[in-house]
């Protein structure tokens, strides 16, 4: 049953994209920028109505009084592509920063690149990294919120953390508050696997990280106070009923959470 389920979800996800696409693509790409922002947001917002009748699958997002006026840079947690549908439902303005490859992809690149997105080459990571700063600057005067998943691609949940330092340079260059923010999006629509999985997504927005600080610092404090809400959902969505289905990362975090609230004497 959940098998035919996620297949409904996905076919009929898909036919919606290809609907709203081409319903809208004759004022989509004329409309100003900010009013622009309808399309995709009634798009995310198709996607979970669908999400929640096909599969049972609802969300909760808290925090968003954290949220700072004007520009900022958002540091997320990457599970799954739920995130990437949901975020700009809360943020004014956002603009992702993202592989350049998924530019090239016929329609989605297209409407990808009319909202100003920053793609950078994986490939030269120097070279993106300037590049990155150059535009993340000009998304600063226009007042918009840049959006990094500081561990570069999807995780599973309970994985061993792999923050990379990239987000540093941007930090201290651009001079903005980051907002943290925590999820565990990927216990609910997995990075792998086919099917989708009925519960509550839980996403939490956390307090700023004021600019200024020193490397080691920052990433600490950015990898600390994600990691740790990480852990909590995951804790908590470990006690539901009926529980979610947890990969292996996510059962051996467990085990590593309570051994560490339990230690053997």
């Amino acid at each position: 049953m959940l098998f035919i389920r996620s297949l409904l979800f996905k076919f009929s996800f898909t036919v919606v994209t290809i609907i709203e696409m081409l319903l809208s693509a004759p004022f989509y790409f004329l409309m100003p920028h900010k009013t622009a922002w309808i399309v995709p947001r009634s798009w995310a917002r198709s996607a979970f109505w669908l999400q929640k009748h096909c599969i049972g699958l609802d969300y909760q997002v808290e925090g968003v009084e954290n949220l700072p006026q004007g520009a900022y840079i958002v540091a997320a947690k990457h599970q799954s592509s739920w995130e990437t549908l949901a975020l700009p439902l809360y943020i004014p303005d956002p603009s992702f920063i993202l592989k350049r490859e998924l530019l090239w992809i016929p329609f989605l690149g297209w409407y990808l690149a009319r909202m100003g997105m920053v793609p950078i080459n994986r490939g030269a990571p120097l070279q993106a990294l300037k590049s990155l700063i150059v535009k993340g600057k000009e998304r600063v005067a226009q007042k918009r919120q840049l959006i990094i998943f500081p561990e570069g691609t999807r995780r599973e949940p309970g994985a061993a953390p792999d923050y990379k330092a990239g987000v540093f340079p941007i930090y201290a260059e651009l001079g903005l508050p980051v907002v943290p923010v925590a999820l565990d999006s990927g216990l609910y629509w997995p990075k792998r696997g086919f099917c989708l999985y009925p519960g509550t997504i839980k996403c939490r927005i956390l307090p700023p990280i004021a600019p200024g600080l020193r490397r080691r610092e920052f990433m600490h404090k950015l990898e600390t106070v994600i990691e740790a809400e990480c852990d909590a959902m995951l804790t908590a969505a470990a006690a539901e009923q009926p529980r979610p289905y947890l990969p292996p990362a996510a059962e051996a975090r467990l085990r590593a959470i309570s051994n560490s609230k339990n230690p053997e004497i």
